[in-house]
């Protein structure tokens, strides 16, 4: 059984940080892809970073320049570090690992608040 656990979410200011983990059952290199995702009220979830096996990355333009994905494989973590946050960033984060196959997997969600 995979576990995802997000922790980190919390109620800050525009223009401050917040830095999200994610706990991963077991070892990371089951996964091809680990990433976070979010979804606002009203909205679809959509992609906010990723991070492959090899360790190369992609972003949503919206945080480009903002947020930067890293991989701790020792300790079986993927973290979002959110700087310069946004009122538009408010919303349900999620952490997400996609195996070598067709199979992804959820974390059960860390809200995060951005007050303007």
């Amino acid at each position: 059984q995979v576990l995802l656990e997000e922790s980190g979410g919390g109620l800050v200011q525009a223009g401050g940080s917040l830095r999200l983990s994610c706990l991963v059952s077991g070892s990371m290199f089951r996964f091809r892809n680990m990433g976070w995702y979010r979804q606002a009220p009203g909205k679809q979830r959509e992609l906010v970073a990723q991070i492959t096996n090899s360790g190369s990355t992609n972003y949503a333009d919206s945080v480009k320049g903002r947020f930067t994905i890293s991989r701790d494989n020792a300790k079986n973590a993927v973290n979002l570090q959110m700087n310069s946050l946004k009122s538009e960033d408010t919303g349900a984060y999620y952490c997400n690992a996609k195996d070598w196959g067709p199979t992804y997997y959820w974390g059960q969600g860390t809200q995060v608040t951005v007050a303007s």
